[in-house]
């Protein structure tokens, strides 16, 4: 009996204990869900304005604007792809938005790095494509194998060793983003994309929907 009352009292002591810092934060943070809508499935991604709030701003303006309705997931990165001499630097990893071919003319957005955010690029992140840092606009991708090394700091992928920009996570469809990354490419491609990287035909993105904010 003693023991089960001293199991009893430590049950009822831990249900009772005070939150962790860690607990805190997670109940305090604002999050912001929203549906991709893609022609191979939806994706529902989580948002973290507190931890990215530029990112997150941007992205829900254009998704209420309906600047992705029409766009297409267009380019897929995967090992037969991507020429990058170092295994350690390649990424497995889908974009987003229209820049395959007529990009909407949009503002660019600060650069906010993952050693800013304390956010990585492992599989299922959501982030900001971009050319130089500054200047991400309407481009997004998933990142559907752990791809590190687009984080920010000495050692990753880009030179300029910022990085991109993580703003959400993929909380359900994570197979259509798997779908979609094993989808056939072409060996045309356009603008500043490494050939055979581009979906062919593209995945059309019907509409991205702004769910509830928290």
């Amino acid at each position: 009996m003693r023991l089960i009352l001293t199991a009893a009292c430590l049950a009822l002591a831990a249900a009772c204990a005070p939150p962790s810092a860690q607990q805190l934060q997670q109940q305090q943070e604002t999050l912001i869900h929203a549906v991709i809508e893609t022609g191979a499935g939806d994706i529902v991604v989580t948002l973290y304005p507190d931890r990215a709030p530029v990112s997150v701003a941007n992205f829900v303006a254009h998704a209420r604007a309906g600047t992705y309705n029409g766009g297409a997931f267009y380019r897929a990165v995967r090992e037969n792809n991507d020429p990058n001499p170092d295994p350690s630097k390649r990424i497995d990893v889908i974009q987003g938005g229209w820049g395959y071919g007529g990009m909407p003319e949009a503002a660019e957005i600060a650069h906010e790095t993952t050693a800013q955010t304390g956010l990585s690029h492992v599989a299922g992140a959501l982030s900001m494509g971009r050319l130089d840092p500054g200047t991400a606009s309407t481009e997004f991708f998933i990142v559907v194998n752990d791809s590190t090394s687009l984080d920010s700091g000495p050692g990753g992928r880009n030179p300029d060793e910022q990085g991109y920009a993580v703003f959400g996570m993929v909380a359900e469809g994570m197979d259509v983003a798997h779908a979609i990354w094993r989808a056939p490419t072409g060996d045309e491609a356009p603008g500043p994309f490494v050939a055979g990287q581009i979906l062919d035909p593209v995945i059309p993105i019907r509409q991205v929907r702004i769910l509830e904010e928290e």
